[in-house]
């Protein structure tokens, strides 16, 4: 553990690694590791797994250089210090073993490749093979295919559908979205993956609304929420109306609600407190959140 992060870039995180001390006769292990942090309830919260199983030599570590920003995990509001104590739950998963009739350890036989369908479809979208739709953003144009965002969009695949039916078009205009986000959204449409998560959720949040990519808005609502402090939780808390991002707003109105005082006095929120009294949550009354905007009011063929 690492309270203060490891470098610059990760010095108001809490930084989280699983070590290897020593594993016997042999030279290496192959392991899956999770971390969680249980609340005062032993309830396991904000989650963080390996997406594949690292190799482990003795003194050898691997984990989250940001597992959870430090203040957010003092934040009395958030209950993850009980008693000032800090529990983690870590669960380690051993691959490349196999049980043999006499209880005995043995390496398998067959070593099994790792997958690479998220590298794949990656290298797929970068590259631009054999790309059959453009995405016209301002002056950029993006090579895109339609299987692929059908099958991962709900709002791509009812466009398809009914541009199939009128002039199987292959170029679409995105009008509301600029090209930097779009291009962050395709990256996680082909591997499931958002390498600039931290840096653009404010942004990719209402473009993973906008295409009902429930998945990525989670991980948005996440990492600002990960994020809050007086300065940002007013506009958080608009994000999240505005997007109908449940937990996002619960977790600025819990913000607010417990720094009530710093919130009204900060420039933030002093400016929503002029415009509408209604921004500052009150909790014996929550706000109806805007249903989602219809796909055909986002998109048009050319």
């Amino acid at each position: 553990i690492n309270p203060k992060g490891l470098d610059e870039e990760s010095k108001d995180y809490l930084s989280l690694y699983l070590l290897l001390v020593n594993c016997g006769s042999r030279n290496e292990v192959r392991a899956k590791f999770k971390f969680s942090l249980l609340n005062a309830k032993r309830e396991e919260t904000k989650a963080m797994e390996s997406q594949r199983a690292y190799r482990f030599v003795q003194g050898k570590d691997w984990g989250f250089k940001k597992f959870i920003r430090r203040d957010f995990l003092v934040d009395e509001a958030n209950g993850l210090l009980p008693d000032d104590r800090l529990t983690i739950h870590c669960e380690v998963s051993v691959v490349g073993e196999t049980e043999n009739l006499a209880g005995q350890s043995s390496a398998q036989s067959v070593r099994l490749p790792e997958c690479r369908l998220a590298d794949d479809l990656g290298q797929l979208l970068e590259r631009g093979q054999h790309a059959d739709l453009t995405l016209c953003i301002g002056g950029a144009e993006l090579p895109a295919h339609k299987a692929v965002l059908s099958a991962r969009s709900p709002v791509f695949q009812a466009m398809f559908q009914h541009q199939m039916e009128e002039s199987r078009a292959s170029r679409v205009v995105v009008e509301d979205v600029d090209e930097d986000t779009m291009r962050e959204v395709l990256r996680y449409v082909y591997s499931g993956r958002a390498p600039r998560l931290d840096q653009m959720a404010d942004s990719l949040l209402p473009a993973a609304d906008k295409y009902q990519l429930d998945r990525l808005k989670v991980m948005c609502e996440e990492s600002l929420a990960a994020a809050l402090t007086v300065e940002n939780v007013c506009d958080c808390l608009v994000l999240a109306d505005l997007h109908c991002a449940a937990q996002l707003r619960q977790r600025a109105s819990q913000f607010i609600l417990a720094n009530a005082s710093r919130v009204a006095e900060s420039p933030a929120g002093t400016r929503w407190s002029a415009d509408s009294r209604t921004w500052l949550p009150k909790p014996s009354k929550p706000w109806p959140l805007r249903p989602r905007r219809p796909w055909g009011r986002h998109l048009k063929s050319e």
